[in-house]
């Protein structure tokens, strides 16, 4: 029996949750939690094999930080994430925070009790489109050579690239980094043309290459 919590922020998508998942006989959903910090609690408290994590809660603690504050408390539950976004900075976000899945809130409900037996085995799962897309990028990336300069760059520019491939937006890093937007738009601007990057999935490739994507 793989013992189940449900995290995310809307009342009916828990209780379709719920509803899906008790039906299956090989699943106990323990509880359910509306943000961030409940779900902490509710894992702490049923300690679960499986926490299904919503990635974006606007109210309380986001699923990310969640997530992460979560692996460190229990560093041996699995933690599925839920997500509407088919976007490689958010997965790689999730699983810099700690996730053992992504799976899209689009997907079959096959798919999501497949991810979760994934996940409960100890395994990891990314929803199909998601391998491909790892997989074309990977090889754009590994064409340039291996050729990529970053020693080069400037101090601030590094800082910069390196929040960037996290998946911040330019004003969030100009508010962590204390500079302006348009300075921080510079820096990335400067930096992608060095190490002849052109798109975000090509610098996240990079950022995961040179290991700049620990979460912290």
């Amino acid at each position: 029996m793989v013992k189940i919590v449900i995290v995310d922020d809307h009342a009916m998508v828990r209780s379709g949750l719920r509803m899906l998942l008790s039906s299956n006989g090989a699943i106990e959903v323990a509880a359910e939690a509306a943000d961030g910090d409940e779900g902490i609690r509710a894992a702490l408290e049923h300690r679960p094999d499986v926490v299904l994590m919503d990635l974006n809660m606007p109210q309380g603690k986001d699923g990310l930080t969640a997530a992460s504050e979560l692996k460190k408390l229990l560093p041996d539950v699995a933690i599925l994430m839920l997500s509407m976004h088919d976007d490689s900075a958010y997965l790689f976000r999730a699983i810099e925070a700690g996730a053992s899945g992504y799976v899209l809130k689009s997907a079959p409900h096959e798919e999501l009790l497949s991810a979760i037996a994934t996940v409960a085995a100890g395994d990891a799962y990314l929803y199909p489109s998601a391998t491909k897309k790892l997989m074309d990028e990977f090889a754009a990336l590994a064409k340039k050579g291996g050729q990529d300069g970053f020693e080069a760059l400037s101090d601030r520019e590094k800082e910069v690239l390196t929040l960037a491939a996290k998946g911040y937006a330019n004003k969030e890093i100009a508010e962590m980094l204390f500079i302006s937007v348009k300075t921080v738009e510079t820096h990335k601007s400067n930096a992608m043309d060095k190490l002849g990057l052109k798109t975000r999935p090509e610098l996240i490739q990079f950022a995961m290459k040179k290991g700049l994507l620990q979460f912290e």
